[in-house]
């Protein structure tokens, strides 16, 4: 009888700990995404409404995408200051049309980049390949003393690394050579909205300037 009664008890003993464990672990992910969040916010060179605006679009557009195509195709949207570039498979060259006349429509969108490929689904084995590149991608980018990581946006498709973000020409080449010579990368397409050196210098925060050594602090 004893037998009967301590297993239950060490069951739910377990799951307990279990619970308590994921939930302890899911604080400081949770913490640290919100202070990640805050940081791409303030180091995107995109406005604040230019952000919102890509957020809006893209699942607007993914869901008249969804209700149009339904599962015939895999079309991935990304926007990035209104700029939507379309990537995946699609059976028919018709579909692929329908795709980007969808995504034209719709609202605060300025222009389609139309990459989806007439073909048949790419396999998991292929997209988590393709996610694997992209990672080696953005390593790239942070270790690149001389960029900002968080001016780029990277998207990987059967090989393929799309690169997109507000940058100036220098920015942009450094970045193309970085990415070509990553490992899995078989090209390399550029969709950048180009800024001059001005423009980014105005973008970049203003360093405070040192206080004297000898300064009065200031009468409150």
């Amino acid at each position: 009888m004893r037998r009967v009664l301590f297993k239950p008890l060490v069951l739910s003993f377990c799951a307990a700990a279990l619970l308590l464990t994921s939930l302890t672990a899911c604080v400081p992910l949770l913490i640290g995404g919100a202070a990640a969040g805050g940081t791409l916010m303030a180091t995107d060179r995109r406005t604040s409404g230019a952000q919102l605006e890509d957020e809006g679009i893209a699942l607007r557009g993914a869901s008249r995408i969804r209700s149009n195509l339904g599962e015939r195709g895999h079309v991935n949207l990304t926007s990035y200051n209104r700029q939507v570039l379309l990537t995946g498979e699609v059976p028919t060259a018709q579909d692929k049309q329908l795709v980007e006349q969808i995504v034209s429509r719709v609202e605060n969108v300025t222009s389609v980049v139309n990459e989806v490929v007439v073909a048949a689904n790419s396999s998991l084995t292929q997209r988590s390949s393709d996610l694997l590149i992209s990672g080696r991608v953005k390593a790239q980018l942070i270790d690149a003393p001389d960029l900002f990581s968080n001016a780029f946006k990277v998207v990987t498709e059967r090989g393929t690394t799309y690169l997109m973000g507000r940058v100036t020409q220098r920015e942009a080449d450094r970045a193309t050579n970085l990415v070509r010579s990553t490992s899995g990368v078989q090209k390399v397409v550029r969709i950048f909205d180009i800024i001059s050196e001005d423009e980014l210098a105005r973008m970049l925060p203003t360093p405070a300037k040192p206080q004297p050594a000898n300064a009065t602090p200031a009468a409150k």
